[in-house]
């Protein structure tokens, strides 16, 4: 057998702890002392040890706390009832170095001799690690401790970069990263509808971070931007913070973010003060949410109603009256140097013997260790705001049932190597690591704890207020929280009712670099501004929009149109109806001129054996008469709702029965002119060429004709039915597109060429004796024709939709109506009313008297 080698450390480093036996012992790391000391170093001689000063009352606080957690598992049944908690418990003076070495002695020991043999059996010095405050600290060991996998639980370190598995796979902590707290801050401006805020922050490694992180993640939510960004000096740098201060007042931005320490917001806000900036609303990181300078009368009126976000605040029975109990240890031989004379010495501000030189003689007192805590009034004993305490009770119970569901671990089916369970008599670290990352449990205070894939716990944050009462005293108020969810997003709560604005109407301010645009605009970026910098522009005619702050309209569907441009509305629909006014009087008017028509053709053929009927060409006047009914009744195509079909037919009707009509006036005005002329010497041989067979062709090759140009235009640029909406925004105007304007052209300037003959030829033959009489009304008839189809044309083009229609139809039926009472008037008044003139004598002009 090897013999065992002994070794003997040459010096150790002197660390401020406090130490209690144990089963299963954790390790914490506290702030106590606020300075440290260390003497310069030449590497000749062995350095003296660093020496503290100033005590914090608040990092005893915490690990007294962590001491009360263990006691409180100690006397739990249902927690680790076969086994005995211990700790050790060091101060880390606030120094790197110091906290490093702590840190190291807890995970390999303090023994003054190291015996090395060939089995290395029992526990390590400690199962965990609760620490440290700092991020930077728990960088430094984490990086180490995280080779070994040892636990460490940390109470107050924020740095995002601590998630990274990577680099800290052992590290977890109790307190939400500097990522969360980012997060929580835009949740509060989203609440709120803060859009345009500024961002001041800490020259240091957290301020420029946050920043960072703060841009990227309010871009990512797109429900803002920053007005300006500007970091605040250190030290009293009056300059910059006169330029900073300036920057603020010029804004617009009524929002203001601070990430930065408590001695930064107190040289900004003596700056604030002498400029005067009041209107803001001040949003406050963890880092000076609590802090107690600042809510000073002098500095309410302008940082009164501040929200900001703090540590969970946790309660924790039974910890006051623990504390009630500390009591000094008289009996150790070192007691000068013990943590809790420390804090005797440091509440009762007293010493203990021996007192240092000068100490008795200036009357101070010396401590007896029989002094009671409740006699005095010191902030150890105020646990109404346990914050970092109650993260460290936090981190203590997740060590503890990480510890308890391993020890409960059934043989055969435990975790590790062939389903293996640990056992109390050889715990490693590493075995706790596997149990802590899957613990979950809830605090009598009824917070969840659990860690998710990078060893952060569920994150929560109170949201507080800073309150100005009217006495002139301040009072910071829990408001609300932010916390992360299930599925992995920040909720806020808020209770609104509670909350105190430093405003006039007591109500939270607007900010916001450009106001919403409301329904029935879109958002259009200002050039060379920050995306919340926009004008509103009013939708364009058939698009909306009917949520505020849209980027961009919407056209509406078809046959929709929005009038307030919020919303689409269905449009109206217009043509000329049988069921409005005018389209009955039109209607009317048609059948009225049918039924005249009808009427006078009866009358003809009753008395077709008269005189007057056959002495003016009974058979052109039948013809004529049955032209006159086709077009008063191809006017009724033109009302009603248009559709291919009438589209196609309504001009086609018009100009082949108007033709009909025109050519048979035509061929009359020539049979009277041929007549004319055979009465002449010499004359007789033109009646040959105006026969009944010639009438009749004329006729139908005239007729032809147009029905020819009407076939070629329907074939080669239909007339169709279209929805116009040119006219009005708010109408659907539905009406026939001649689709080709030359063929509408031709149709009507045949027309008018048959009717202008008709006049000429009538206009000449108008003297002619009275037995030829029909020419004038030819002539008077042919005038009121061309006179109707003259104004036609300019008011068919200027007038709109249905009126176009309306226009045209009047148009026939005026023209119509023309025909009909010019050329059959005075034949029927003749025919009903005068029969006694109606024989051959008196058409010939023989035997009537006047």
């Amino acid at each position: 057998m090897k013999p065992n080698i002994r070794t003997k450390e040459k010096s150790q480093f002197h660390l401020d702890g406090i130490h209690k036996a144990g089963d299963v012992v954790l390790g914490g790391l506290f702030q106590i002392h606020l300075f440290s000391f260390f003497p310069d170093l030449s590497f000749t001689s062995e350095p003296q040890q660093p020496t503290c000063n100033g005590f914090d009352i608040l990092g005893f606080r915490q690990a007294q706390t962590m001491a009360f957690a263990i006691d409180e598992i100690k006397r739990d049944s249902n927690l680790l009832s076969n086994v005995t908690l211990g700790y050790s418990l060091f101060d880390n003076r606030l120094n790197l170095a110091t906290g490093f070495s702590a840190a190291l002695s807890l995970a390999n020991g303090q023994e003054k001799q190291i015996v090395l043999d060939d089995v290395c059996d029992g526990s390590p010095p400690v199962l965990g690690i609760v620490g440290d405050s700092s991020s930077t600290r728990s960088i430094a060991i984490s990086t180490v401790l995280g080779l070994y996998r040892v636990p460490m639980v940390s109470y107050f370190a924020t740095c995002s970069c601590l998630s990274d598995r990577q680099k800290y796979p052992s590290f977890f902590r109790t307190i939400p990263s500097d990522a969360f707290q980012v997060r929580a801050m835009i949740q509060i401006l989203r609440h709120f509808n803060w859009t345009w805020e500024g961002l001041l922050v800490s020259d240091d490694d957290y301020g420029l971070q946050v920043a960072q992180s703060f841009q990227s993640d309010l871009s990512l939510s797109g429900e803002g931007c920053l007005a300006y960004l500007e970091v605040l000096p250190w030290g009293n740098d009056e300059a910059e913070l006169r330029r900073i201060v300036d920057v603020m007042k010029k804004s617009t931005a009524r929002v203001v973010i601070v990430f930065a320490h408590k001695s930064h917001m107190i040289n900004l806000m003596e700056e604030v003060v002498r400029q005067n900036v009041t209107g803001l609303q001040w949003l406050a990181s963890e880092a000076w949410t609590g802090a107690a300078v600042l809510q000073t009368r002098h500095l309410m009126p302008y940082m009164g109603g501040t929200l900001g976000i703090a540590i969970r605040r946790g309660e924790i029975a039974g910890l006051r009256e623990f504390l009630l109990k500390i009591r000094p240890e008289l009996h150790h031989s070192y007691y000068r140097n013990s943590m809790v004379n420390q804090f005797w010495e440091f509440a009762f501000h007293c010493r203990f013997a021996p007192p240092s030189a000068g100490w008795v003689e200036a009357g101070a007192a010396l401590c007896t260790g029989q002094e009671n805590l409740a006699d005095v009034e010191i902030e150890f004993l105020d646990i109404s705001n346990l914050q970092s305490e109650y993260n460290v009770y936090k981190a203590v119970y997740a060590l503890a049932y990480a510890l308890d569901n391993m020890l409960q671990c059934e043989p055969g089916r435990g975790p590790f190597r062939e389903n293996s369970c640990a056992t109390l008599e050889k715990l490693e670290p590493w075995q706790l690591l596997c149990y802590l990352e899957k613990v979950n449990f809830t605090t009598p205070f009824g917070d969840q704890v659990s860690f998710d894939e990078n060893g952060d716990a569920l994150p929560i944050y109170d949201v507080m207020n800073w309150c100005w009462l009217p006495d002139g005293s301040t009072m910071v108020q829990t408001v609300g929280e932010v916390k992360r969810s299930a599925h992995k997003s920040e909720e806020l709560t808020l209770n609104e009712d509670k909350i105190f604005w430093n405003f006039e109407n007591q109500t939270p301010p607007r900010s916001a670099c450009s106001e919403s645009c409301p329904p029935g605009t879109h958002m259009v970026r200002k050039k060379g501004k920050p995306v919340c910098c926009f004008d509103c522009i009013p939708c364009s005619a058939g698009k909306f929009s009917n949520t505020a702050d849209s980027l961009e309209c919407t056209s509406c569907p078809e046959d929709f149109f929005s009038p307030q441009r919020d919303h689409c509305v269905s449009m109206k629909i217009e043509f000329l109806s049988y069921h409005e006014p005018l389209g009955i009087c039109l209607t009317a008017a048609s059948l009225l001129g049918t039924f005249c028509s009808a009427v006078v053709l009866v009358i003809f053929i009753y008395h077709s054996k008269t005189p007057l009927v056959r002495a003016n060409n009974s058979e052109l006047s039948f013809q004529l008469l049955v032209s006159l009914k086709l077009c008063f009744l191809c006017s009724l195509l033109f009302i009603g709702r248009p559709r291919l079909w009438t589209c196609q037919l309504r001009h086609a009707v018009f100009g082949i029965s108007f033709v009909l009509c025109v050519s048979c006036i035509l061929v009359k005005t020539m049979v009277v002119f041929a007549v004319f002329k055979a009465s002449k010497p010499g004359g007789g041989s033109s009646l040959k060429w105006f026969g009944i067979v010639q009438q009749r062709g004329t006729v139908l090759i005239l007729t032809s004709v147009q029905a020819t140009i009407c076939t070629a235009w329907l074939v080669s640029s239909s007339p169709a039915s279209h929805k116009n909406t040119q006219y009005h925004n708010d109408k659907i105007v539905y009406e026939c597109v001649i689709g080709s304007t030359a063929g509408f052209a031709v149709l009507l300037g045949y027309i008018g060429l048959l009717a202008i003959l008709s006049f000429l030829i009538a206009f000449l033959v108008r003297n002619l004796p009275d037995n030829f009489n029909e020419a004038k009304l030819i002539t008077f008839s042919m005038l009121i024709f061309c006179a109707v189809w003259v104004a036609f044309v300019p008011a068919y083009i200027s007038s709109p939709g249905k009126y176009a229609d309306a226009v045209e139809v009047f148009a026939i039926l005026a023209s119509s109506f023309g025909l009909l009472v010019a050329l059959f008037g005075p034949k029927c008044y003749i025919i009903l009313m005068r029969p006694e003139i109606n024989t051959k004598k008196a058409i010939m002009g023989r035997g009537i008297e006047s």
